[in-house]
């Protein structure tokens, strides 16, 4: 008959071998013996949608209207995807004094953290700038000079190509450059300042030149709303009439819904 102790040497003999292939396992899936914590959802579709009205009746019977959008799809993955438009449109005395339309849309593939490199569309229709279309699709390089928690500050470059079609004359065809700067600003837990330059330059003429500049502050009222007011000036270095202007300027006062 076995000793109880020589039966417990015994036991803990086979038991051992079964012991650390356990640990072993666990060792190299430490998932088996941990829950992780699962990954941040990816942003998805953010963006923003705003809009302002102005009337006046008496001396002057003018209207004013503005609407604009911003729009931002990251998966989490390498590819983001932006776009943004503006509409201004406004009356007096049954004429109308202003009408204008822009559209861009950028398709961007990250190559770090703060650099990218894209592929872009702008499209510009300005009636009392006499463009009945300016369309320009250009790739280019973007860095992130500034990223923190309070402030965001960008840059970038590109060339393609930009065609332009003005009342009575041809279609112009050209090669572009384009250069651009956005700066983002947290001035306080409810309030924001917006700043952003472009240029559009063409290659056979850098003196025919599209430059738009734009800045404004923000405001909330509730977590998703917010009142805007914005200064825009836009300015085309060789109008493609005389008696074009070469200068527009607008202020803008517009109330946005930001979702995500």
């Amino acid at each position: 008959m076995d000793h109880p102790l020589h039966v417990q040497i015994a036991m803990h003999t086979r038991t051992l071998p079964a012991i650390w292939m356990i640990l072993a396992a666990l060792a190299a899936h430490p998932s088996i013996a941990l829950a992780q914590t699962p990954p941040p959802p990816p942003p998805g579709w953010a963006g923003s949608a705003g809009a302002g009205l102005a009337m006046t009746q008496g001396n002057n019977d003018t209207s004013t209207v503005n609407a604009a959008f911003e729009l931002k799809h990251d998966s989490g993955g390498p590819m983001v995807f932006k776009s943004n438009g503006l509409l201004l449109w406004s009356k007096a005395e049954e004429t109308v004094t202003s009408d204008r339309l822009s559209l861009d849309g950028r398709l961007e593939r990250k190559l770090s953290a703060r650099t990218a490199v894209f592929g872009q569309t702008q499209y510009l229709r300005d009636k009392f700038k006499s463009i009945e279309h300016l369309l320009a699709p250009t790739v280019g390089v973007s860095r992130q000079l500034v990223k923190d928690a309070r402030s965001e500050l960008g840059v970038d470059a590109a060339v393609g190509v930009v065609f332009e079609q003005n009342p009575g004359l041809e279609m112009q065809k050209d090669g572009a450059v384009t250069a651009g700067q956005q700066f983002t600003r947290k001035l306080t837990s409810t309030a924001e300042l917006k700043e952003k330059i472009s240029a559009l330059w063409k290659m056979d003429d850098f003196g025919d030149a599209l430059y738009a500049a734009g800045a404004g502050v923000a405001a909330a009222i509730t977590t998703e709303t917010q009142l805007k007011v914005e200064f825009l000036d836009t300015y085309k270095a060789k109008p493609p009439l005389p008696a074009v202007e070469k200068n527009d300027i607008a202020v803008l006062l517009s109330f946005v819904y930001k979702f995500q």
